[in-house]
């Protein structure tokens, strides 16, 4: 057996590599957002654990079986690894009163935890990017927050589907749990062991299950759409034209019921069908129900997150390639003047916002211009002592066409600059 320690069973290393593909996607994201008037907020990721159970549910799967709590040693409080990140971001803007002075739009990214079985696209730390719209009540609103995926996902060069449905309000969804008990328990030798736990708990979601003998049965069950009052009924059908008028298509889907018991009216799912049983990429709704929830004043809210992972693996499949960060010149030299020289030559194309690798541990000028090579610079800064005399540089490029030339050491500056 190997005494070499692993990391955790579906929590995965993002290698240099990866990396740069991480950080092209985020800066894309990042412009999106902006874009569209969203400000970045960072919340930790421990959280006491009655957050989640207060927000998400206690009769869901993720507070039933996938959080990773744990008791703190040092005072007894029970903590939480963050499984999503609404929760936590109503908290912290119910703990700072950011909604004082009328509504906002904010944004997060980071890692959250939940203890899955890991597959490809499900992993135990999975990160995401999430949007939080508070205060705002209307439909166009949650209009908005589908009409910027669809902006994204062409930038991206990925297609997903979007699912829409709506939940009601709280009379109405009352009115169909009711109904959906009494159906249910008149077919109770249909249910599998998971249905007749949430029976009477969450028959809901019940609806979301992903067992091939239940979906008869589901098709069958009352739909929460007959029990719609007026105003959601009209708040529904406002997010629709909207996303007509925008030329965004969708498919109703009475049965997306999503996993988190804080939504209420319109919720929504764009998913795939290219990365096998993980298909949903995006998911959101609107949750107007949960500042006041959390103990905060009454405040409509909408918003949605994003799973990274998956994401990357759709536009790996066949989107548009992320531009990865490379240097744009790798510093070859040899000998005792050179060598001085070169780091003085670095740091000027560094003080003027350039990327430049300086070689380090020796060796010739063949083996350094196979490393510059492969360290994927666009140029070669070649410096021997004869430049190093002359103040100069021999410029060489790696990538494309062109022809090696000596020069001085702000002319090369201008040169990296322009290419």
């Amino acid at each position: 057996m190997s005494n070499n320690i692993q990391s955790v069973r579906g929590m995965n290393d993002c290698l240099p590599d990866a990396a740069d593909t991480w950080q092209g996607f985020e800066a894309i994201v990042r412009d999106w957002l902006r874009r569209y008037g969203y400000r970045e907020m960072r919340t930790p990721i421990l959280e006491h654990t009655g957050l989640f159970k207060r927000a998400i549910g206690e009769v869901t799967d993720i507070v039933e079986k996938e959080m990773y709590t744990f008791v703190d040693e040092l005072n007894g409080e029970s903590l939480t690894l963050r499984p999503e990140g609404t929760a936590s971001s109503v908290r912290a803007v119910i703990q700072n009163n950011l909604l004082y002075d009328g509504g906002k739009r904010l944004w997060y990214t980071g890692p959250m935890f939940r203890h899955e079985r890991p597959q490809k696209g499900r992993y135990r730390q999975f990160h995401q990017v999430g949007v939080e719209a508070l205060g705002f009540a209307g439909p166009d609103t949650d209009a908005e927050l589908i009409v910027m995926c669809a902006d994204l996902w062409k930038e991206l060069g990925i297609a997903p589907t979007l699912q829409l449905n709506t939940l009601g309000d709280h009379a109405s969804r009352q009115r169909h749990r009711q109904k959906l008990i009494a159906y249910f328990e008149a077919h109770q030798d249909t249910l599998d062991e998971d249905a007749r736990r949430r029976l009477h708990s969450n028959p809901l979601r019940i609806l979301d299950s992903k067992n091939p003998a239940m979906q008869a049965l589901n098709d069958a069950a009352p739909k929460l759409m007959d029990e719609l009052e007026d105003e959601a009924l009209a708040h529904f059908e406002a997010v629709q034209a909207l996303l007509r008028a925008n030329g965004i298509a969708f498919e109703i889907n009475p049965r997306l019921v999503r996993g988190l018991d804080y939504y209420n009216r319109t919720v929504f799912e764009w998913v795939t069908d290219q990365l096998g049983a993980q298909g949903t990429v995006c998911a959101g709704g609107r949750y107007d129900g949960l500042v006041e929830q959390l103990g905060g004043k009454p405040a409509p809210a909408a918003g949605f997150a994003m799973g990274i992972e998956r994401l990357l693996a759709l536009i790996e499949v066949g989107g548009h390639p992320i531009a990865t960060p490379v240097p744009d010149a790798y510093i070859v030299h040899a000998g005792e003047a050179a060598q001085a020289y070169a780091w003085q030559v670095a740091a000027a194309l560094r003080s003027a916002g350039l990327a430049a690798v300086l070689h380090c541990g020796g060796g010739g000028f063949k083996s350094q211009m196979k490393k510059a090579d492969a360290s994927r610079a666009r140029f070669a800064l070649i410096i021997g002592d004869d430049e190093a005399a002359a103040q100069q540089v021999t410029l060489k490029p790696l990538r494309g066409t062109g022809e090696q030339t000596r020069v001085e050491v702000a002319l090369a500056i201008d040169i990296l600059k322009q290419a």
